[in-house]
């Protein structure tokens, strides 16, 4: 009776609604023996309900609770160990009771269960076993285990590969409002993985996604107002969600959104201000493309005051990172002796990285390079293939210099013909 009694007291039914008198029922409960009672006190203490929160207590009517039976309790106790609530972590007892309280039913315990086996927490990781279990959770109504099922089958872990099931259960996370699987839904909409390509469908996901807050979502769904992608072109709305997912912490979206600051004003007005700042904070996440951009505003005194060493700091940074422009203006800036001591061989090694990375101004360089013996020992042959290798790519100066060696034989034979369409190119 004492039970029902601050059940009564708990639901509001019969009486009025009074949490204080609840707890003090079910502390008499308790007192009389009643297990499921120590489940419901701990609650209390867990939550502050009715009484000062406290979860020492907690844990210890937790704990009482599962020593007499309440299996309801078993994923509740795993949650302190998992969590240092009330008593020190432990991931080896909260894997043992998570275990317990999902053979015993508990959908949340079989979910994190296969958590800590996925992750090897408590337990050695176990794909197949993470598999079964998030299957198991999604077999009794877990939603965000769909979307773990989903990835599970996406990336073939703990069982076959199956892109056909990866999006069946993408799609049944995202219906159930797991905002990891809209993005995933979109982006497999977006690239026709198993599915025919829907431009239409990814701009959805991505804006169901990004309405619940998935800074990814928000910076695709920018992209795709930005490129007319599934949607009609709206620079305003582009530029609307690149600033969201950046405020967010997303650096593809604050690259974006200092380049439409940059841009003339895309979709905003112009500010070289905000651009900087915007690069700034991208390029502090390490990404290279803003690294590059970064040191151009240096360079230039755009958005900040001018600053030639801290340009060169970003051009090398990004350099490092494969940037091929940072690459060739690195070379510059030590052939020139601009913001540092003037290098040649130093020069020739960023000209020849950028070329190889495809860079058409940085092969003419590195053509120059070798042919007037700068940074390196002469050599016409690699001379004449850089001039061609950036005449190829269009650069017109290189196109001349290519023909100048026909004409003259320099680096290969005499050849009058390639000589004149060179020239006429």
């Amino acid at each position: 009776a004492m039970f029902n009694l601050a059940n009564s007291y708990y639901n509001g039914e019969g009486t009025e609604k009074n949490l204080v008198k609840a707890f003090y029922w079910y502390q008499k409960a308790v007192e009389n023996g009643n297990e499921k009672a120590m489940f419901n006190l701990a609650i209390f203490y867990e939550n502050g309900e009715g009484i000062e929160k406290n979860l020492e207590k907690a844990f210890y009517w937790y704990q009482k609770a599962v020593e007499n039976g309440v299996k309801e309790a078993m994923f509740n106790l795993a949650m302190c160990y998992s969590n240092e609530k009330g008593t020190e972590k432990n991931l080896e007892k909260a894997f043992y009771w998570y275990q317990k309280a999902a053979e015993n039913g508990e959908e949340q315990a079989m979910f994190n269960l296969a958590k800590f086996y996925e992750n090897g927490k408590g337990t050695e990781k176990n794909l197949e076993k993470a598999f079964y279990w998030y299957q198991k959770a999604v077999e009794n109504g877990d939603k965000e285990a769909m979307f773990n099922l989903a990835n599970s089958y996406y990336n073939g872990e703990g069982t076959g590969k199956n892109l056909e099931k990866a999006f069946y259960w993408f799609q049944k996370a995202a219906e159930n409002d797991v905002k990891e699987a809209m993005y995933n839904l979109a982006s497999i909409y977006e690239n026709r993985e198993r599915t025919e390509k829907n431009l239409e469908k990814a701009f959805y996901w991505y804006q169901k996604a990004a309405e619940k807050g998935g800074e990814r979502a928000m910076s695709n769904l920018a992209n795709s107002y930005y490129n007319g992608e599934g949607t009609k072109k709206n620079l305003e709305k582009a530029f609307y969600w690149f600033q969201k997912a950046a405020e967010k912490g997303d650096k593809v979206a604050m690259l974006n959104l200092a380049n439409s600051y940059y841009n003339n004003g895309e979709g905003t007005e112009k500010n070289l201000e905000k651009a900087f700042y915007w690069y700034k904070k991208a390029a502090e996440k390490d990404y290279i493309k803003a690294m590059l951009y970064l040191a151009i505003c240096y360079e230039n005194g755009e958005g900040t005051e001018k600053s030639l060493e801290i340009a060169f700091h970003w051009y090398q940074k990004a350099a490092e990172n494969g940037e091929k422009e940072a690459m060739f203006n690195l070379a510059n800036s030590y052939y020139n002796g601009e913001r540092i001591e003037k290098n040649l061989e130093k020069a020739f090694y960023w000209y020849q990285k950028a070329a190889e990375y495809g860079n058409e101004r940085a092969m003419f360089n590195l053509a120059n390079s070798y042919y007037n013996g700068e940074g390196t020992e002469k050599n016409l042959e690699k001379a004449f293939h850089w001039y061609q290798q950036a005449a190829e790519n269009g650069y017109t100066e290189a196109m001349i210099n290519l023909a100048i060696c026909y004409e003259n034989g320099e680096g290969t034979e005499k050849n009058f013909e390639k000589a004149y369409y060179w020239y006429r190119k």
